[in-house]
């Protein structure tokens, strides 16, 4: 049994993890978060401890790593999106592996960094990419991968979902320390489209907004349109007719790819993989990180074909 640490207790996908480590068969001795609001760790792990200052968790893991057998095995990071990169230190300060939330980071060239102190303490950092576990995801790597000719698949990437106005007060909807619309909720999609269809060659923006953001992505082999927004006046009328405040679509030379079900588990399978030696690391996060950082950075253009929602 493992004994495991975890930032961020409060935040929205933290019980994914506190479920993951308990479906594994491990422990979580330890929780943090500025934030007390955080009974869903009775559902869990009732006897871990809890801090609300990062100093006095932080002593708490020094003291647990110098006795010897009460030592924490990894600490889960499920903090805002800027203090990854000091979390991820903290971790491996404490002689701990890192399992992390996506994006492993904002900047990409903070990555070499990380590196430099997996090779000092001996230590892993994981990042949590769970769409590459998804099985329609998967199979649609592998039914690529034994077609690929050098052909560029066309491919229109659509995902809106409703956030009200509690979002834009939060850290999420601070762009310098959420990595704003696209890095929030679309570098799931940008890497598991890197990850089949190859690295970037070039992108082209044109919409940037606070809440939406829009434009051309070409890969090694596909050409990516892609549509991502918060306001739910984005919303197609078929799903607001259903009621459904989020909208997902992927469609790849005109055919739509189904993958609405089986994200529950992830978070587990993605645990069971690290916990086995095959997780994803910093090489395998850093493809998606370059490409968010390089479209947040970019100016709208009025240049290359543009996303279908756009043109209405």
């Amino acid at each position: 049994m493992n004994k495991f640490a975890l930032i961020g207790a409060a935040g929205y996908i933290a019980p994914r993890h506190m479920k993951a480590i308990k479906e594994t068969g491990n422990e979580l001795v330890a929780a943090l978060d500025l934030f007390d609001s955080v009974g869903v760790i009775d559902s869990y792990f009732p006897d871990a401890d809890f801090f609300i200052e990062p100093e006095r968790f932080d002593r708490h893991l020094d003291k647990m790593r110098k006795s010897g057998e009460r030592k924490v095995d990894y600490v889960s990071i499920c903090s805002p999106n800027y203090l990854h990169d000091a979390h991820i230190r903290l971790a491996l300060r404490n002689d701990a592996h890192a399992i992390c939330e996506k994006p492993l980071l904002l900047n990409p060239w903070n990555l070499d960094g990380l590196e430099d102190i997996e090779k000092e303490t001996g230590k892993r950092i994981y990042n949590i990419l769970q769409l590459r576990h998804h099985a329609s995801i998967v199979d649609l790597k592998k039914q690529f991968e034994v077609k690929q000719n050098n052909k560029v698949h066309d491919i229109e990437l659509t995902y809106i979902t409703s956030r009200g106005k509690w979002y834009h007060y939060s850290w999420k909807g601070d762009i310098k320390k959420s990595g704003g619309v696209v890095t929030n909720i679309g570098i799931h999609f940008f890497d598991m489209l890197s990850w089949i269809f190859g690295n970037m060659k070039e992108s082209q923006v044109h919409l940037q907004e606070y809440n939406k953001a829009s434009g051309m992505l070409h890969l090694d082999n596909a050409n990516v349109k892609w549509f991502l927004s918060i306001d739910r006046n984005d919303l197609p009328e078929k799903a607001v007719k259903n009621g459904q405040p989020t909208y997902r679509s992927i469609t790849i030379d005109n055919k739509e790819i189904e993958f609405s079900g089986g994200f529950t588990d992830l978070h587990t399978v993605s645990y069971n993989e690290i916990l086995g030696g095959r997780g994803f690391g910093i090489s395998e996060a850093r493809n998606s990180i370059e490409i968010v950082h390089k479209i947040r950075n970019q100016l709208a253009e009025n240049k290359g074909e543009r996303h279908s929602f756009l043109k209405i």
